[in-house]
């Protein structure tokens, strides 16, 4: 049966509504509910938080809290792929939509022509061609008729051809649009997934992070700060500033100066900006502002992009961190990063060598380098 432009074009709004209502950055999801009591390794099961009165105590603290966030990290990076897909999918599914609108138009006026062909052939191609030459008064006008009924025959011929394209075009726009949105669906549950994990292994962390006394918290601090000295000074030791260069290009310096221009904004999981960034949006924000796009993901980064070796690498490039690579900086120069390091924390420079490196990648592969350096604090 025929389907009318108000019935298609009420089933093309009903898709790209769908698609608004799955893709929705702002979409609410159900309360995780309340995140499991957090205890530091060795505890009692039957303690509600560790008795943290020693260093040894706190520090047991401190790596329960880096586990809460570290898995937090690696949820938002699930979370941001999923976005990114689910926002990709979105503009092909209204696409599709367009198409599948105009298919149908162009397959309605297809079957307008078709018919009116049809009735013009049987008008004048009811007889046989002996019959119709019998009963002509003149040959010629007869073989004239002839060859425009074999021209309109032709002409029918092809229009059927574009019919049938017509048809089968517009089947495949409908079956890509129905894979779409179920990928699409997917999507939006790995994003509620992702959600749910980042919200409850934050509010473990701040819920051990609020049972500390005001004393202990600042011994934590401390116990953290040392703990990034040791690792960046056993970097350093390595001899590695001594072979980094410190030039960088044009592109990578703009780079540079966007993203320590956030300095002291505050990390927000999912975040672009400009109010707040998590760690790999400060990154490809930067990045954007300099002309480059990037992926959105710290993972994507170190998979799609150039890796170098650590002594080549160069302000603007990427450092990825962890063994899954769930956290990224900008190296800015002088053996110092600048990123977006977790809840409750604001943007910052550090030493590059403070986290466990995993590699480093490059946005931008040009040799155009200046000669100055890139900004470093």
């Amino acid at each position: 049966m025929r389907t009318g432009k108000h019935g298609l074009m009420t089933a093309a709004v009903t898709v790209v509504c769908a698609v608004t209502v799955l893709a929705a950055p702002g979409t609410a999801f159900a309360d995780p509910g309340p995140a499991p009591s957090p205890r530091a390794p060795g505890a009692s099961s039957t303690a509600s938080a560790p008795a943290a009165t020693s260093d040894k105590d706190l520090e047991a603290v401190r790596k329960r809290l880096d586990e809460f966030y570290r898995t937090a990290a690696s949820a938002t990076e699930e979370y941001n792929a999923a976005e990114e897909k689910a926002r990709k999918q979105s503009a092909e599914i209204v696409e599709l939509a367009k198409k599948i609108v105009q298919g149908q138009e162009t397959l309605d006026g297809l079957r307008d022509r078709a018919g009116a062909a049809a009735r013009s052939q049987y008008r004048t191609g009811g007889l046989p061609d002996e019959a119709r030459l019998v009963l002509s008064d003149d040959p010629e006008d007869f073989l004239d008729g002839t060859d425009r009924v074999i021209q309109g025959q032709r002409a029918t011929k092809g229009l059927l051809g574009e019919l049938t394209r017509a048809q089968e075009d517009l089947k495949a726009y409908t079956a890509d649009a129905s894979v779409q949105l179920k990928e699409l669906e997917a999507n939006r549950k790995a994003k509620a997934t992702a959600q749910e994990k980042i919200e409850k292994q934050i509010a473990a962390a701040e819920k051990l992070e609020s049972e500390l006394e005001q004393e202990e918290k600042e011994r934590l601090a401390r116990l953290e700060r040392e703990a990034q000295a040791r690792a960046q000074t056993a970097w350093l030791g390595s001899g590695i500033l001594e072979d980094l260069g410190t030039e960088a290009t044009e592109r990578g310096r703009k780079a540079v100066a966007y993203a320590t221009a956030q300095v002291g904004k505050p990390y927000q999981w999912g975040a672009e900006g400009p109010k707040a960034y998590d760690c790999s949006g400060l990154t490809s924000q930067a990045w954007m502002s300099a002309g480059q796009a990037i992926p959105r993901t710290s993972q994507q980064q170190w998979k799609q992009l150039e890796r170098v070796d650590i002594e080549d690498m160069r302000p603007g490039d990427l450092i990825i961190y962890f063994d899954d690579a769930s956290h990224v900086g900008m190296y800015v120069g002088d053996g110092s990063v600048v990123h977006a390091p977790r809840p409750g924390r604001s943007i910052t420079i550090a030493g590059a060598g403070s986290m466990p490196i995993l590699g480093v990648v490059r946005p931008d592969t040009g040799t155009d380098t200046g000669t100055g350096t890139a900004p470093s604090e």
